[in-house]
Parts: C-alpha cells; sequence; structure tokens
C-alpha cells in the first residue's frame, strides 16, 4: 500500500509505503528512503525508533532510518582528491568535516518509487553531478524486501559518469525492547581491530585490536560497556560474500537481531547524544541511547588513508551492497 504520508517545504509529495511478509511489517517513506517503523509479528514495541509523523523528520531527525551517502560516514575537512583533482564537499558536520555525503545527501533526497510490491520496495535517487561538492552524476537504487524467518534484506546499488566516492549506509537506530535505552543490549561483533578517532570522530589512521579495550564485543556484553561509542569496527579489507558480523540482543524482550553483510566495516553508534523532546512510536523516549545504529559501510575518511578499504567508483562500475537484519526470539 503507497499513501501520501506528508509534504516537502517545496509543496512535493511524500509518499509512505507499507510493506508485509516473512513475519515482518515495515513503512518506509520516499524521503532519504527512511525506513520510519518496522515490526515484528508477535512484538508490540516498535523495532526502530521514528516519528508517527512526517513533520519532524525535516528539522528533528539524526538520520532515523534513513539511507545515507554518497559518502556515508565522515569525510575529515570536507577535503577530497581524485585522480590528481582536489574537491571540497560540504563540511555540515561542525563546520570542519562531511558527514554523510553533506547537508543535503541522501538522507535528505525525495527518491521516487521505481517498484513495488507487497513484501517489497525500490527507490530511485539521481544526484548531479557537482551536488554537495563531489564529481559525477550519482544513480542509486535502494530495494527493502521482507524475507521469510523476519529477514530485512536490503540491497542498495549505484553508478556513476565521472569518478567519485560511493560508500552507502542504511541508519535506523535499533531497540529491541519497550526500554528507555539500549545499555543493557548486549551486542557481539566479529571483528578484531577497531578504528581510534580524534576529537571529531575523525579516524587517526591507526587499526587497533580490540583487545583488553573497551570495545571487545567478541564475546557478547552489554552496549554500555563501551559508551559513548560511535566508532568503525574493521570487518575486513574488501567487500566479500554476505556473512554474520553482529548480534544484538535484549534479555527483557528475548529478541535478538542478527546482521549480516558484504562490508568492510560496522559502525556502531548508540546515540548518546540523542535529546528528543516529542515521543517516538507508540509514545517511547527519544533520549540518550535510546536506540543503536548498527551500520555496514566502507570505513569512515578511507581516502585520506591508503591503508583502509577503498569507497573510489568510477564509470563502467557498478556499488552494490547487501546486507541484512534477521530478527528471532530467543537465543540462536
Amino acid at each position: 500500500m503507497t499513501e501520501i504520508w506528508g509534504h516537502m517545504p517545496d509543496g512535493r509529495e511524500v509518499h509512505r509505503v507499507t510493506l508485509k511478509g516473512g513475519g515482518l511489517e515495515a513503512h518506509v517513506l520516499t524521503y532519504g528512503a527512511v525506513v520510519q517503523d518496522l515490526r515484528l509479528a508477535g512484538h508490540d514495541a516498535p523495532l526502530v525508533l521514528g516519528f508517527a509523523e512526517f513533520a519532524p523528520y525535516l528539522t528533528e531527525s539524526p538520520y532515523f532510518g534513513a539511507t545515507v551517502g554518497r559518502f556515508a560516514n565522515r569525510i575529515r575537512d570536507g577535503h577530497l582528491e581524485l585522480d590528481g583533482q582536489v574537491y571540497q564537499v560540504d563540511t555540515n558536520d561542525g563546520d570542519r568535516h562531511t558527514l554523510h555525503g553533506g547537508a543535503e545527501g541522501l538522507g535528505g533526497q525525495l527518491w521516487e518509487i521505481a517498484e513495488v510490491a507487497d513484501d517489497c520496495v525500490t527507490l530511485k535517487a539521481v544526484l548531479p553531478d557537482g551536488h554537495m561538492g563531489f564529481p559525477g552524476t550519482l544513480v542509486v537504487r535502494v530495494t527493502f524486501a521482507l524475507v521469510e524467518g523476519g529477514t530485512f534484506d536490503i540491497q542498495l546499488r549505484a553508478e556513476t559518469d565521472r569518478t567519485t566516492l560511493c560508500s552507502l549506509a542504511h541508519h535506523s537506530y535499533f531497540t529491541l525492547d519497550d526500554a528507555a535505552s539500549i545499555a543493557d543490549h548486549r551486542l557481539q561483533i566479529e571483528a578484531d581491530s577497531y578504528l581510534p578517532v580524534d576529537s571529531g570522530a575523525i579516524p587517526t589512521g591507526r587499526v587497533a585490536p580490540v583487545r583488553d579495550t573497551r570495545f571487545d564485543f567478541r564475546e557478547a556484553a552489554p552496549v554500555a560497556k563501551a559508551h559513548p561509542l560511535d566508532h568503525n569496527f574493521c570487518l575486513s579489507q574488501d567487500r566479500v560474500p554476505m556473512r554474520r558480523v553482529a548480534t544484538l540482543s535484549s534479555d527483557l524482550s528475548g529478541l535478538q537481531m542478527t546482521c549480516l553483510t558484504t562490508e568492510p566495516g560496522l559502525q556502531v553508534y548508540d546515540g548518546a547524544p540523542i535529546s528528543i523532546e516529542r515521543s517516538g512510536l507508540n509514545g517511547l523516549p527519544m533520549g540518550a541511547c535510546a536506540g543503536i545504529a548498527i551500520e555496514p559501510q566502507v570505513w569512515p575518511d578511507a581516502h585520506h588513508h591508503t591503508n583502509f578499504p577503498q569507497a573510489v567508483l568510477r564509470p563502467g562500475e557498478s556499488y552494490h551492497q547487501h546486507t541484512q537484519f534477521v530478527f528471532s526470539r530467543g537465543q540462536t
């Protein structure tokens, strides 16, 4: 089902698509390719943070449920050099760095519905050459599908007509119970190393072992162990066939979420700075650590570090990320 759910400031219609399948129900907006709501049959609380109406997405949302890019995460000083040419891209993070593709990145664009069925939808967005300072016209498609076994399946694809950067990410804030905080959720990550960052959350360039640090989630531990948390966990040096990379669980609800992805990095953000006065879905509070973002992507600020996996996309190449979030009850 597709319905008009709001309007952009210039009057363009924002649609909401309802998907059902695999024991899940999802609501997807054409604004930002946002997952506005996600539910598991038999579990009353929402699985993601979101607003019950459209207007707050324009003014209050810290990328709730959005599809972000053209480069997810941060670029130091908005500085980009490709094939010997230097570009200055939009600095929307503290007026110094670039975050999620700039102030008008994909998370703030109005996408079009390319295909829709009862259990899946494909949205399309086109970022023109020079948008937010980036080179190349980038054509992006995201397909959300609800698959058997409580599986929320996301496929992201992109092509360009000029050499550019492309690293996309899904930015839902997950919560597996109706508590005010995810601090007691347990998290396990298949990563032996992580990226230390400076005061601006920019990687220092060092790839550090998680052993004997608060970032060691090789065995499941409470999210609060690493608070505050906004770091990249290093999964691999390249995009690889989809594999399990993380598991989130709540003892309170008995729910578990497994993340599988093709991506080399996993940004994990515990939402510590969130402070939204209005209530969210089901009237739940939207304060600090109300949800956790688990974002498969290329490592942040990759092009400034030759030892990182790279996000360069050239004409004739195709970007393809495949990620799944699988919801179940009890431990598996």
